[in-house]
């Protein structure tokens, strides 16, 4: 008895699953080539608005639920008004391009109102007692701070290829507001880095012969030039002592020192040093500026080097140049 062969007939294909919010969320992001931080900041805050909300999507909520989070940040969390006013732009991310919803009343809800604070100031005698208590690379990395004006992560994203010895320049890459700019390198650390500069050569050369030493570039550089990535002009003038996984890409890199370490070797060298002040490493900034003004430099060269975008941003350090209040000399010293 013949059999009939069997027929097998193809089954359309299951439609590939929509991507979930928050990888929508990321994926805006990395299409506008925004930092890593700003995405982890973006992520966090529509994941903890859509706890709030009971798990709710964000497109069946409105203004109701965006205030009703907004208030309870700031009357039951406490947080700052710089955390509140974050909140608010990842969420207005979200709606103006994750969902496509235009929302004129997001636009409206009450910008948390920053309060002014004059800034942490060291005096140059307790800069130097916070830097000889550090040695090593954190040392390195504080001094390079205070001697250029750099930001944290300015410092750490350095790349060998612009620091300028023969100039005794630092060109500062991408600083904030996505912008270039120049600063001076301190004479006394050129020798120091250097030093540091051959060893971190020599780290270099070591991953390449383990397969490895291909650093993060900006954009698609990468792409654009093959070899960039593994030249020694583009490395980290701070390289990790480990290897990690990039988190978008998945390759093994070795990354620039974390802002963390650095954070808590300052600390810890300004407890050694037995200062009572708050010290991070953004005030060794605040302290490049301030003694800048106070040996009589100009205001707009200050301006440039920190590089703020509006003068009046600098404004804020001129407040050590006056003696006591407003320079009035107390009346108790008139007696």
């Amino acid at each position: 008895m013949q059999t009939k062969p069997k027929i097998f007939r193809m089954e359309a294909p299951f439609p590939a699953p929509a991507p979930r919010l928050l990888d929508q969320v990321r994926e805006a992001i990395r299409v506008r080539h925004m930092s890593l931080r700003t995405e982890e900041a973006y992520v966090d805050w529509v994941r903890r608005f859509i706890l709030h909300h009971g798990k709710r999507h964000p497109k069946d909520m409105g203004a109701e639920e965006v205030e009703a989070f907004l208030t309870h940040l700031a009357v039951e969390r406490s947080v700052s008004a710089s955390t509140q006013n974050q909140a608010k732009a990842a969420l207005l991310f979200l709606y103006r391009e994750v969902l496509k919803i235009e929302l004129p009343w997001l636009k409206e809800l009450i910008q948390a109102k920053r309060s002014e604070r004059l800034p942490v100031v060291l005096t140059p005698g307790e800069v130097r007692a916070v830097l000889d208590q550090m040695d090593g690379q954190m040392g390195l990395v504080a001094s390079l701070l205070y001697g250029t004006g750099m930001r944290l992560l300015e410092g750490l994203r350095l790349r060998v290829k612009d620091v300028e010895f023969s100039r005794l320049e630092v060109i500062v890459r991408e600083g904030k507001g996505n912008k270039d700019r120049v600063t001076m390198l301190p004479e006394r650390l050129a020798a120091p880095l250097k030093a540091h500069l051959e060893k971190a050569r020599a780290l270099h050369k070591q991953d390449l012969k383990e397969g490895l030493g291909e650093v993060f570039l900006p954009d698609a550089l990468a792409v654009k030039y093959k070899a960039a990535a593994r030249s020694w002009g583009w490395q980290w003038v701070f390289p990790s002592g480990a290897l990690s996984v990039d988190p978008r890409s998945g390759l093994t890199r070795r990354h620039h020192l974390h802002a963390e370490s650095v954070q808590r070797a300052v600390r810890e060298a300004a407890r050694a040093a037995e200062i009572p002040k708050p010290v991070t490493p953004h005030v060794l900034r605040h302290s490049f500026a301030t003694h800048l003004l106070m040996a009589g430099h100009d205001i707009r060269t200050v301006q440039e080097l920190l590089g703020h975008k509006d003068v009046e941003t600098t404004m804020i350090y001129t407040h050590v140049l006056n003696r006591g209040g407003k320079g009035v000399p107390s009346p108790l010293d008139q007696l």
